[in-house]
């Protein structure tokens, strides 16, 4: 299963706003609506991951274990965003692109707020604001016409839901709904599962009236008969234990 995808990171005064479309893909079928893209590293870290669904989630997981290590083995109380990008490129580059992980990794630390791409084949690029996935073109158009620095939150978070929305509308391996996420200097983070649906059919449904003669109410088939066997509860005395042989 692959996530054809949109994905965004972009870098505003506070912090780093991530954003990801929720469509995973089968081909030319829709397998999931709401996949979450938004992966966990670390408290200060997160990474968005378009290509293979398998990939991109047993990738992050691999990495966000080992910084977890890492930071207990070195005493430290928060990861560095180079380090999880160095972990990650080292890993994809290892493999030489049979790993279908395209990734754009957020977060802050000591040194400010960072937002990387990583590439398959484990080429990297440190940038202001990204977008990778399939609806990577119609994002960053937005992204190109939009983004100042200095931005403020709110602006940011507006910026990359319609980066996101641009995916899901102008391409076909993007849609359903869009995941964002803020992570900022003083250390707090904000996920929003869900935070734009354009899809939501929930309305649509909720409005068609239908005919009760399509609703099966209980006694619409006939029983012939019924009977209740109570079972017998069994115990540890019904149990006969076998030591086995030393």
């Amino acid at each position: 299963t692959k996530t054809g995808t949109t994905i965004v990171g972009l870098v505003y005064k506070n912090g780093v706003v991530l954003g990801a479309d929720t469509r995973a893909t089968n081909g030319t079928e829709v397998a999931d609506k709401d996949c979450e893209k938004i992966h966990f590293l670390a408290p200060n870290i997160y990474c968005c991951g378009a290509g293979t669904a398998a990939d991109t989630e047993k990738t992050t997981e691999l990495i966000s274990s080992n910084l977890e290590l890492l930071r207990m083995n070195t005493g430290m109380k928060q990861s560095r965003v180079v380090t999880a990008c160095t972990l990650l490129k080292r890993m994809l580059f290892r493999y030489q692109g049979h790993i279908g992980a395209a990734l754009v990794l957020g977060g802050c630390d000591s040194k400010g707020p960072h937002v990387y791409q990583i590439y398959p084949h484990g080429s990297t690029g440190k940038l202001p604001y990204t977008t990778m996935g399939s609806g990577s073109l119609a994002a960053m158009s937005v992204f190109e016409t939009g983004w100042t620095e200095n931005m403020e939150e709110a602006d940011a978070v507006e910026l990359a839901k319609r980066a996101i929305l641009a995916g899901v509308f102008n391409d076909l391996g993007s849609g359903s709904n869009c995941d964002t996420c803020v992570i900022r200097l003083d250390g707090t983070v904000s996920f929003d599962r869900g935070a734009v649906k354009p899809n939501d059919v929930g309305p649509f449904r909720d409005a068609i009236q239908r005919s009760d003669r399509l609703n099966m109410t209980k006694g619409t088939t006939a029983t012939l008969n019924s009977s209740f066997v109570k079972h017998n509860r069994v115990t540890l005395a019904d149990v006969t234990v076998t030591e086995m042989e030393a």
